[in-house]
């Protein structure tokens, strides 16, 4: 097995377009939630949401370029390039034929499929559709738009796995550099569902928070008053490469992949194990495929998606395998991002990795009284910031149809 590491990031988040912007909102504990801006929400039970703010197309796109693709695939492009910047690899000089795209997303085009079916809904009934239609609402259309745009023709495909599918692609990508299937790959997830159908599917499974009073601090893990999840949306980006590949070219190596495991609830449709025996399995394997025992692990980014039953059951699988008084320390970063589905995973490893690049974990916002069962009982960083040297950190994901994906990051060392 190869050593797996990574030499570039890329963020399109409701904190910032950048990674540097994402670290510093982050780091602060900036709320991305505000009134929702894309479609008239009024009418809908929830009416807030974090979206992703001034993203301008034609910064990556000529006008006609631009038409071709939805909001999804623009985020995808949008952070793979900065990724890609920051790896310094140019393509010209590698072997293409080695170097692939794994990418992760739960809805697709789904700005798209709504605005195509309205406007043949509202029309005389003639079938007007854009000849971009198809190509736009796919879901793997990302991927092989990243593999088009830059001339990558090893491996390429698109993990659908709801809010696991990111963190699925970053781990099949992780599977097959380290396997010797390919020298680089470009992987990580967007998602763009910031839309009527979403927050009005999500709003009839009871799923979203309703706090519209407050919506900047209704993303609130492990918070004894949570009542749902806040819907974001944006991308994240990794270019991950062998360890050899990687000094043949003299790249700036900025963390390493060290584990990553797939495992199944196998007892829902919407929600989690009532203990988390899903999230153990995976949390599990994930340590071992690591090389780690629990008590290594500094920060665990939670999927803690600020729900009634998740938040519980996850809580439940962290101390079934750290045990009480675990010397890592939990964030949720959703209370900041909100939810991005699909692309939560890869927006999630990066502010894993910025922990381990800083010695800083970053903080759970809008939390004041946690489940009284865990206080005192494991480490939740509340409030703020917290100063800790990290070498290991674990990003948890869990989707709809019980899909777990858990990954294991570790500082780099020669």
């Amino acid at each position: 097995m190869r050593r797996v590491v990574i030499t570039g990031m890329g963020a399109i988040t409701p904190l910032g377009n950048s990674v540097s912007a994402f670290c510093e909102a982050l780091m602060n504990g900036v709320s991305g939630a505000g009134p929702i801006t894309k479609f008239d929400a009024s009418k809908f039970k929830t009416r807030f949401a974090c979206e992703v703010r001034n993203f301008d197309a034609s910064q990556y796109f000529d006008k006609n370029e631009a038409r071709k693709y939805d909001p999804f695939t623009q985020y995808a492009v949008a952070a793979t390039d900065e990724a890609i910047k920051q790896s310094g690899a140019n393509f010209d000089t590698l072997n293409r034929d080695r170097i692939g795209v794994i990418w992760g997303s739960g809805d697709g085009g789904l700005t798209t499929f709504e605005e195509q079916h309205r406007a043949y809904i509202e029309g005389d009934g003639t079938p007007r559709f854009n000849p971009f239609f198809i190509p736009k609402r796919i879901v793997n259309i990302a991927s092989g738009v990243l593999s088009i745009r830059h001339g990558l023709r090893g491996v390429t495909h698109t993990t659908a796995a709801a809010c696991s599918a990111s963190n699925t692609a970053i781990i099949e990508a992780f599977n097959y550099i380290r396997w010797g299937k390919a020298d680089m790959m470009i992987t990580g997830g967007s998602e763009a569902s910031v839309t009527e159908t979403s927050v009005g599917g999500f709003n009839a499974s009871k799923a979203l928070s309703t706090n519209n009073d407050e919506a900047e601090a209704a993303s609130r893990p492990f918070d004894v008053t949570r009542d749902g999840f806040v819907l974001g949306e944006g991308a994240g980006a990794l270019v991950l490469e062998s360890y050899e590949h990687a000094m043949a070219r003299g790249a700036h190596i900025i963390a390493e992949v060290v584990g990553g495991a797939l495992a199944a609830d196998a007892y829902h449709l919407t929600g989690t194990h009532p203990d988390g025996d899903g999230a153990v399995r995976g949390m599990t394997l994930a340590l071992e495929e690591a090389g780690i025992t629990p008590d290594m692990v500094d920060h665990i980014n939670a999927h803690a998606t600020s729900t009634p039953n998740g938040d519980i059951s996850e809580l439940k699988a962290i101390e079934r395998v750290f045990g009480a008084n675990a010397n890592a320390v939990i964030s949720a970063t959703k209370s900041m991002t909100g939810h991005l589905l699909g692309g939560a995973g890869a927006v999630e490893a990066i502010a894993c990795i910025l922990s381990i690049i800083h010695n800083m974990i970053p903080p759970t916002i809008n939390t004041t009284e946690v489940e009284p069962e865990y206080v005192g009982k494991l480490n939740i960083s509340i409030g703020k910031a917290v100063p800790k040297q990290v070498t290991y950190a674990m990003s948890n994901t869990f989707g709809f149809g019980g899909h777990i994906a858990c990954s294991v990051y570790k500082k780099f060392e020669e």
